[in-house]
């Protein structure tokens, strides 16, 4: 938690505050990303105030366990308290390669059994017809709002990577966009017409925002003030679109994402090539960002088994 970290302004002073302070330091250190710090640092936060004054050698498994009975005590759900579990573990995965303690107590807690279920992805028809009709009158910045569905979903990117972007990011050379994904990684994703299209419309708009303003801004997406656009707001904008476009209210930028993988792989896109454009580090992740239907299985099968024919 080091003192930028604790909410409180509070110094470090308990063996936990000082472990959790010094373990966020090397993450900054190997430039994880904000929003896996921040994240850390609450979980962690939690786990050092119900630990209190004891030392690692008092903290076992039994300890841990309760804490995460502390947890859903206080009504979080098992998504957040597993995730609270993997901060935990990794903490002390970083504390034994430290010489700190020697065994890892946390990796004898059983994660919380987590529903499987993914949110239903929109079929290829729902969502052109979101994109082919015009921006619905509730839309503050319609030719922003434009360019937000058509990256979200023409480029699979994530919320943060698309509040993060800058206009130099734009390689209209090359029809790409330098996307900064997860751990300050970085791949070039390309961009259709129709995203071509939607950013041109733009940014006449928002250098109109920007003179009105008498501001200047890297940013790719602005809000009406000139500033740049947070992820909170890019998920009130996708929803209230989705909302008045006869979609499910509970869309949200990330399904945009699953979309994207989803609708490339049935359309006969290669696994491997969607895992590059998604960011992901492990296959096995964008296999699970992906539905495949029945009917496209069967369809695989039937066409390429050398039995089925």
């Amino acid at each position: 938690m080091g003192e930028q970290d604790r909410q409180d302004g509070r110094a470090a002073t308990t063996a936990v505050e000082k472990g959790t302070a010094n373990f966020l330091r090397s993450l900054r250190e190997r430039n994880a990303s904000r929003h896996t710090i921040h994240a850390y640092a609450h979980d962690l936060g939690e786990f050092a105030q119900y630990a209190g004054e004891a030392k690692w050698g008092a903290i076992d498994h039994v300890r841990i366990r309760g804490f995460l009975s502390h947890l859903y005590e206080r009504g979080l759900s098992k998504t957040s308290v597993a995730r609270a579990l993997a901060a935990v573990r990794s903490l002390y995965r970083w504390l034994a390669r430290e010489g700190i303690v020697e065994q890892n107590p946390a990796a004898l807690v059983a994660t919380p059994r987590l529903p499987k279920k993914l949110p239903r992805v929109p079929t290829i028809e729902e969502i052109n017809a979101v994109l082919d009709g015009g921006m619905p009158e509730a839309a503050a910045f319609p030719e922003r709002d434009r360019v937000i569905l058509e990256l979200l979903y023409g480029c699979g990117l994530r919320n943060s990577e698309l509040v993060g972007m800058n206009l130099a990011d734009i390689h209209w050379s090359n029809g790409a966009i330098l996307v900064r994904g997860k751990g300050s990684k970085q791949r070039i994703m390309p961009f259709g017409e129709s995203a071509s299209a939607a950013i041109s419309a733009y940014l006449a708009a928002r250098e109109a925002v920007l003179k009105a303003r008498k501001k200047s801004s890297p940013a790719l997406l602005l809000n009406r003030r000139g500033g740049r656009l947070t992820t909170r707001s890019v998920g009130r904008i996708v929803k209230s679109i989705a909302v008045a476009r006869g979609l499910p209210p509970d869309l949200h930028p990330h399904t945009l994402r699953h979309a994207f993988g989803t609708h490339m792989l049935e359309e006969g896109a290669d696994l491997r090539a969607i895992q590059e454009m998604l960011g992901h580090e492990r296959l096995a992740t964008t296999q699970r960002y992906t539905q495949l239907s029945m009917k496209h299985v069967i369809q695989v099968y039937d066409a390429t088994h050398p039995r089925a024919k």
